[in-house]
């Protein structure tokens, strides 16, 4: 197959490619530091990336690539039992790390090799030697971009292995919600056609220069938030730690594109009144795209007010990538995740796995898509990777959702969690969170059921007040939401929190709040 990174032997050497902190490289440092670990790397098995938001973890994942190696990123926030079972159930043959990267006890018997982000230790640091320094910046002081080139020095002009598009890539496990973490394994020929699609939708090209601050060892951040840059020939600057000081930063100097999360956005909405840089530098980027999970509306609104723009959403899993997007050059509607990519399939289907005939911005169904996106399987689990599928190859995400006419599509929720039947409804919980939030009162909401003898399922709000010392009345919340959704809508019980519990992408753990 093409290669996953043209830009590495084709592109302009001295092209920015890596910015992490104070650190560097171009694309013909990238090729060079990259090439010699790759040739390290080709004809093994799978290896392990300890996924720190670090450059070294983005030349980790880009080396094994080329050398057509499978990469299982780790999330260095997982506890040991988890730990153990993805090693277990991945058995990599080693794992790759930063120079001084303390790993935990799981991960002590795995061969390691340290990785180096500065081109003159390439050889020391694929050799795993721990004599070899790494430098204040990649590259620095070292006259190494000039001499390693694509193509030229040892190791540097390594072309990808000559792997198939059907060749694994990355095996990413998902949050285990019934049971321990599936690895999703995802191939090649997926990573390109979602980076592609997300190209025509955004018009994303190599003169774009992307800053966000997220993790890297899930598909938002390594994927999109890595690869995509790489892919397309562009730059990617890592904040290392989000920071609405960063934003700035960046898209005040050069930045184009910004990647990030809903908490992420609801902060810098947080600071934008106090902080009219910050709205400055916001109004000069091209594209702000949210995932990972809805964004309230009420953010939307307050970023658009203060810089003109507007935050665009798509939609996408670990087994699929990326499924959806508001285009670029299409409506910025806000609580929409806009309509399917190129190459994607999109239906929404009843409970009986029957298509939803009427695409009329109310039937709500589950998401279920097709195309060259997804997975290929889950790891070990054929079992689940049956369930997974229809027999007619459509992926059963879970999520559901209404469309409307003109084919945007609206998240309401996860299927097993958000899914409400109340008093013969079928009720999603995004649409009243979204409109709990509009509520002076509220500073974050969730919404869930819970049995209910003559409804079937109450709806339950979890909110976190704006002020702690005067919570909305609970009577008030639900007249807010029934005047502005429906009657059958408002929450029958309402519990106050000082937080809501949320993962590492800032999704709220819904499960955590029904078992509280």
């Amino acid at each position: 197959m093409s290669s996953l990174f043209p830009a590495l032997t084709d592109g302009p050497a001295d092209r920015p490619a890596l910015r992490f902190g104070d650190r560097s490289l171009t694309y013909a440092e990238l090729a060079a530091v990259t090439g010699v670990l790759a040739d390290r790397l080709k004809g093994g098995g799978r290896v392990a990336v300890w996924a720190t938001p670090a450059l070294e973890t983005a030349l980790a994942v880009v080396a094994a690539l080329r050398a057509g190696v499978p990469v299982v990123p780790l999330n260095p926030k997982s506890g040991e039992k988890e730990l153990g079972h993805i090693l277990s159930d991945s058995t990599p043959s080693l794992v790759l790390a930063a120079r001084g990267d303390e790993l935990p006890s799981p991960l002590g018997d795995l061969p390691r090799i340290d990785v180096s982000g500065n081109p003159s230790d390439s050889v020391a640091a694929s050799a795993g030697g721990a004599g070899a320094g790494t430098g204040t910046r990649a590259g620095a002081e070292t006259g190494a971009g000039a001499e390693t080139g694509a193509g030229a020095g040892t190791g540097a002009g390594t072309p990808d292995a000559e792997v198939t598009d059907e060749h694994p890539a990355l095996i990413v496990y998902t949050s285990g919600t019934t049971g321990p973490p599936k690895g999703a394994v995802i191939p090649r020929r997926a990573i390109a056609a979602t980076l592609d699609a997300l190209a025509d939708a955004w018009q994303w090209t190599g003169d774009d220069v992307l800053v966000h601050g997220l993790p890297l060892f899930h598909v938002h951040g390594l994927v999109l938030g890595i690869l995509g840059p790489l892919r397309r020939g562009g730059a990617v600057r890592h904040l290392g730690r989000f920071s609405t000081e960063g934003v700035q930063r960046e898209l005040s100097t050069g930045a184009t594109m910004l990647f990030g999360v809903p908490t992420m956005y609801h902060r810098i909405a947080q600071a934008l009144p106090e902080d009219p840089e910050l709205a400055k530098a916001l109004g000069r980027a091209r594209l702000l795209v949210s995932g990972s999970a809805a964004l309230p509306v009420h953010d939307h609104e307050r970023i658009t007010a203060a810089t003109g723009r507007r935050v665009i959403e798509r939609y996408g899993m670990t087994e699929t990538l990326m499924n959806t997007s508001v285009r670029a050059d299409g409506e910025p509607r806000a609580g929409t995740v806009g309509v399917p990519l190129p190459g994607v399939e999109l239906r929404l289907t009843e409970e009986d796995g029957s298509p939803v005939t009427s695409y009329d911005g109310e039937t709500v169904g589950e998401i279920q898509v097709r195309g060259p996106n997804l997975f290929t399987e889950y790891l070990n689990r054929p079992d689940a990777t049956a369930a997974a599928f229809t027999p007619d190859g459509w992926f059963r995400t879970g999520d559901m959702a209404v469309r409307d006419p003109d084919g945007y599509v609206r998240i309401v929720g996860r299927k097993a969690t958000d899914l409400i039947k109340s008093g013969g409804y079928k009720i999603g919980a995004g649409e009243i969170e979204n409109a709990l939030l509009e509520h002076a009162g509220v500073r974050e909401a969730a919404v869930t059921g819970e049995p209910d003898a003559d409804l079937g399922e109450r709806i339950v709000a979890w909110i976190v007040p704006a002020d702690p010392d005067s919570p909305p009345p609970a009577d008030a919340l639900a007249d807010h939401v029934a005047a502005r959704l429906a009657p059958h809508k408002r929450p029958r019980v309402v519990h106050y929190l000082d937080t809501l519990p949320r993962n590492d992408m800032g999704k709220i753990l819904k499960r955590a709040l029904a078992h509280d």
